[in-house]
């Protein structure tokens, strides 16, 4: 077992770990956060993306043991109490998600880019968003999300 201290959605955490364990697994299974979904484990799907130190990072592909250090931010972090975060709130109001398996993933690969790139174009969001995978939407409220948060100055 490997100890590792992290931040989580703004709390630190402190556990210990087999050096092998996901992330992905660490968060939803030690933590309880399971809004981070398992999609596919091959790092296809997009379902299990979080923050890692502000990078959007499939957590299927990041050891626990790697995130040693960092601070991580799960859908559960990006919420204001009941107030959800814009780009929630954008994802609501576009009907950008139909079952909300991938919703998450998706969420969370926006947040990081409309840190990078504000005004993003159509191309620049399908772009940003072709690692994760909806199999229920044909992403065009996903892309009007996108573009809605944005506009709300996320």
């Amino acid at each position: 077992m490997t100890s590792i201290t992290l931040e989580v959605n703004g709390e630190r955490r402190e556990a210990e770990v087999e050096p092998r364990r996901l992330l992905v697994y660490f968060l939803r299974e030690e933590l309880g956060l399971t809004g981070t979904n398992v999609g596919c484990d091959t790092s296809s799907c997009g379902a299990c993306t979080v923050l890692l130190d502000g990078e959007s990072v499939k957590s299927c592909t990041v050891l626990a043991v790697q995130a040693d250090g960092s601070e991580i931010t799960t859908i559960e972090g990006l919420a204001d109490g009941e107030r959800l975060h814009p780009v929630q709130q954008a994802f609501h109001e576009q009907h950008g998600l139909q079952c909300g398996f991938c919703t998450p993933g998706f969420v969370m690969a926006t947040v990081s880019l409309l840190e990078e790139n504000p005004s993003p174009t159509e191309a620049e969001i399908r772009y940003a968003l072709e690692g994760n995978l909806c199999r229920c939407t044909g992403y065009h409220n996903i892309v009007r999300a996108v573009e809605a948060a944005a506009r709300a100055g996320t």
